[in-house]
């Protein structure tokens, strides 16, 4: 099982219709197989996830934040694991909103080594 605790992940690619992007950080958590995360940046004032890791590293979880429109948004997720060759993690990603708009859409996350909020 992939551990995820203490990892750091930025956006590279999302579908039109998400409001996560290159500006947004995400920060795991992972206590078992138990998942967590906040994230915030970009168009999302503030976020959260909650959900489960599953033996081969894949996530499924749901997401809720409040976007700069103060909206409070939400849905669902499953993602996908490649390791890459200096050890970090990408995370190919099948969205859902469970709002209005109740569309899909996909996204990659990538780890990063450094905070990017912290100077």
């Amino acid at each position: 099982m992939i551990h995820y605790d203490g990892r750091i992940f930025i956006a590279k690619s999302n579908s039109q219709n998400g409001e996560v992007s290159s500006d947004t950080c995400f920060y795991y958590k992972q206590q078992n197989n138990i998942l967590s995360a906040h994230y915030r940046g970009g168009e999302i004032l503030e976020g959260s996830l909650i959900g489960l890791v599953h033996e081969d590293g894949s996530l499924v979880f749901r997401y809720n934040h409040i976007n700069k429109l103060n909206e409070l948004r939400g849905g669902e997720c499953r993602s996908t694991p490649e390791l890459l060759a200096d050890g970090r993690i990408r995370l190919h990603e099948n969205w859902k909103w469970h709002d209005q708009e109740k569309t899909e859409g996909t996204s990659m996350i990538e780890e990063v080594l450094n905070d990017p909020f912290v100077v």
